[in-house]
C-alpha cells in the first residue's frame, strides 16, 4: 500500500509542480520516496537493508564526530572492552571515512608495548590493506583480533609524515582492570593509575586506597594519562570518594533531554589529604569529568596538559536486529559550568580526528602560552573562586610540557618491532629462579636491581639482526628510558602486581611535577586558593 501512496506522491509532484508539492512534502516523505524510487526503478536489484544502513550512516556523518551506527556484530564487539575479555592487539579505534584511527591503547596491551599512539592511522595489517577502503568495523576487528601468541604486522601513518612506521605485535589477552598501578611514591604519597572507567572502577580504586593507607599514605596522586574514558557512572562514583555529600560532580544538557545535575549522595571516604590528578592530551570523557569535578570543587589540583575535550553524551538507540545508533543527545558541563567538549565543525570528522596533530603543530604541547584563554571562557571554582577556563578539555593548574628528550628513531624502531618485550621475556625465562631468590619481592627489586650489560647487549644484537642499525648518538639519548622500560617489564613479569610504571616514573616529568607539587604544601595551598603560583618576592 505504501508504494501505491508513494507512486501517487511522485505523480502528483509531476502534475502539480515542485512549488505546490514542496508545501506538503515533509522530509520523512522525501526520504521514503527516495527509497521507493531506488527500490523500484534502479537498473539492478537493490539490497534494501544495506541501502537504509548507508543512509543512516550518511545522516549521522552530518552531525558530530561521536554519533555513530553499529551493526549487530559491531554492537556486541564494542561492549567487550568494558564488560568482557578477548585476545587481540589492545586498541580502541574509529573508522572515519576510509581510515582506521587509533582512539586509545589498552595499558599493558600489545599496542602500548610497541609504542602505538592515539591518533595513529592503521594502513595495513599483515597482508590486508585497511586504508582507502570503507570497511565495516567487524571486518577490521576480524583482522586485528586473533589467537593469543599470533603475530600481526602493522603499517601505521603518524601525523603528516609520509613515512610509514612498521610495527610487529604479538596478540595477547587484553587486560581489563581499571587500576593498572598502585604504589607508594614516597613515605606518605600514594600513586594510583586508572586506565579506564568501567563497572568496577570505583571499587578497584577504593581497594587500592585501602591498600595504600595501610602503607602510610596521607596524600594521593591519581594518574589519568591516556585514559580515554568509559562509563559516566564510574566517574561519578569515583569523584564521590573525594567529595562531601551534596556536591555537584557533572551536569548534562541537550535540546531534547532535560538538564540533569549529578550530585554526590554520600560523604566520600577520602576527604583529607592532598590530591593531585595527572592528565594529558589523551585523557578524555570520564577522565575529564573526574578531573573537572575535583578542580571545580577545589578538592585537588590538575597537572599535565589540556585534556582531549570529549564532552558529548551519547545515548544508545537499539534496533530489534541488534544494531544500534549511538546519538549525541547532550553535552557535559563541569560544576563551574564549563563545557568539556572542544570545538568541531559539523560533518568535518577528519579534521576533528587530526586535532592532536594540530596541537603539536601549534606548539601547545610544549608551551602553556600557546593555549588561548580569553575572558569569555573564564569561570570560577565553587569554593575558592579561583579562575579556571573552558574552551574544550580541562586546563591543568600546572602545565607540564610533553617530554620528547628520550625519543629517537632507533628507540621507535626497536619498540615497533617488539624487540624490547621479546628480549625481556627471554631473559626472565632463563633467570627467573635466580632473580626471585635475589629479589623476593617487588620492593627489593625496585630498590636494588641494576640493569646487566648482557641484557642491553642482547637487545642491541636482536635489533641488528632485525635490520635496525645501532646508532650510538641515539642510544645515548634513549638508552636510559629503554632500560627503565625493560626494568618495568621485568618487574611486571616477575611479580605481576602492576609494577611496570614504578620503574619509569622517575623519568616522567608529569609524575615528577605531581610529586613535587603534592610535597610542597605552601605551593599547593596557594594554587588551590588563588590559582597562582607563590611569588617569592611577597
Amino acid at each position: 500500500m505504501h508504494k501505491i501512496i508513494i507512486s501517487a506522491l511522485i505523480a502528483a509532484a509531476a502534475l502539480t509542480g515542485r512549488t505546490a508539492m514542496a508545501q506538503e512534502f515533509t522530509p520523512d516523505q522525501k526520504l521514503r520516496v527516495a527509497e521507493a524510487v531506488i527500490d523500484n526503478y534502479y537498473v539492478e536489484d537493490v539490497n534494501s537493508d544495506e541501502l537504509v544502513t548507508e543512509a543512516i550512516k550518511a545522516m549521522l556523518k552530518t552531525l558530530d564526530p561521536h554519533s555513530s551506527y553499529t551493526s549487530p556484530e559491531e554492537t556486541k564487539e564494542f561492549t567487550q572492552p568494558l564488560e568482557g575479555k578477548f585476545s587481540g592487539i589492545g586498541i580502541q579505534f574509529n573508522m572515519l571515512e576510509d581510515t582506521v584511527y587509533v582512539i586509545q591503547t589498552t595499558v599493558g596491551g600489545p599496542s602500548e608495548k610497541v609504542g602505538i599512539l592515539p591518533g595513529d592511522r592503521i594502513v595495513s595489517a599483515n597482508d590486508t590493506i585497511l586504508a582507502g577502503r570503507k570497511l565495516a568495523n567487524t571486518d577490521i576487528i576480524k583482522v586485528l583480533r586473533g589467537p593469543k601468541g599470533s603475530t600481526v604486522d602493522l603499517k601505521v601513518k603518524r601525523g603528516d609524515s609520509p613515512e610509514l612506521i612498521d610495527f610487529t605485535l604479538i596478540r595477547d589477552d587484553i587486560p581489563l582492570y581499571s587500576v593498572d598501578e598502585t604504589f607508594m611514591a614516597d613515605d606518605h604519597t600514594g600513586y594510583i593509575s586508572v586506565s579506564r572507567f568501567a563497572e568496577e572502577t570505583a571499587s578497584e580504586v577504593a581497594a587500592a586506597i585501602a591498600k595504600l593507607r595501610k602503607q602510610g599514605m596521607k596524600d594521593l596522586i591519581i594518574d589519568l594519562s591516556n585514559n580515554g574514558g568509559g562509563y559516566l557512572g564510574a566517574a561519578f562514583e569515583l569523584a564521590s570518594e573525594f567529595l562531601p555529600a551534596g556536591v555537584p560532580v557533572v551536569s548534562t544538557s541537550g535540546r531534547s533531554v532535560p538538564s540533569t545535575s549529578f550530585t554526590t549522595e554520600r560523604k566520600g571516604d577520602f576527604l583529607d589529604g592532598r590530591v593531585v590528578v595527572i592528565v594529558n592530551q589523551y585523557s578524555a570523557s570520564a577522565s575529564e569529568i573526574l578531573s573537572g569535578a575535583l578542580q571545580d570543587n577545589d578538592r585537588g589540583l590538575v597537572v599535565g596538559r589540556r585534556t582531549f575535550g570529549k564532552g558529548l553524551v551519547q545515548r544508545p538507540f537499539p534496533f530489534p536486529d541488534g544494531s544500534m545508533i549511538r546519538l549525541t543527545t547532550a553535552r557535559y558541563y563541569t560544576p563551574s559550568g564549563r563545557c568539556i567538549q572542544k570545538h568541531y565543525e559539523k560533518g568535518h570528522g577528519e579534521e576533528y580526528m587530526l586535532d592532536m596533530y594540530n596541537r603539536y603543530a601549534s606548539g601547545e604541547l610544549w608551551s602553556a602560552d600557546s593555549i588561548q584563554r580569553p575572558d569569555s571562557l573564564r569561570y570560577e571554582t565553587l569554593r575558592n573562586r579561583r579562575p579556571v577556563y573552558g574552551g574544550g578539555g580541562i586546563m591543568p593548574d600546572v602545565f607540564v610540557p610533553v617530554d620528547t628528550s628520550f625519543y629517537s628513531t632507533y628507540y621507535r624502531d626497536i619498540m615497533a618491532k617488539g624487540l624490547i618485550n621479546r628480549t625481556v621475556v627471554s631473559y626472565v625465562d632463563s633467570h627467573r629462579a635466580e632473580l626471585l631468590a635475589e629479589y623476593p619481592d617487588n620492593n627489593a627489586f625496585m630498590t636494588r636491581f641494576e640493569m646487566p650489560a648482557a641484557l642491553t647487549d642482547d637487545l642491541i644484537k636482536r635489533a641488528t639482526e632485525a635490520g635496525i642499525e645501532f646508532n650510538e648518538e641515539q642510544w645515548q639519548r634513549s638508552g636510559q628510558f629503554v632500560k627503565a622500560i625493560m626494568k618495568g617489564l621485568l618487574s611486571r613479569d616477575l611479580y605481576e602486581d602492576g609494577s611496570y610504571y614504578r620503574a619509569i616514573a622517575p623519568l616522567s616529568p608529569d609524575y615528577q611535577e605531581a610529586l613535587k607539587l603534592i610535597n610542597d604544601s605552601e605551593r599547593y595551598n596557594r594554587l588551590l586558593l588563588t590559582g597562582r603560583e607563590p611569588d617569592p618576592t611577597e
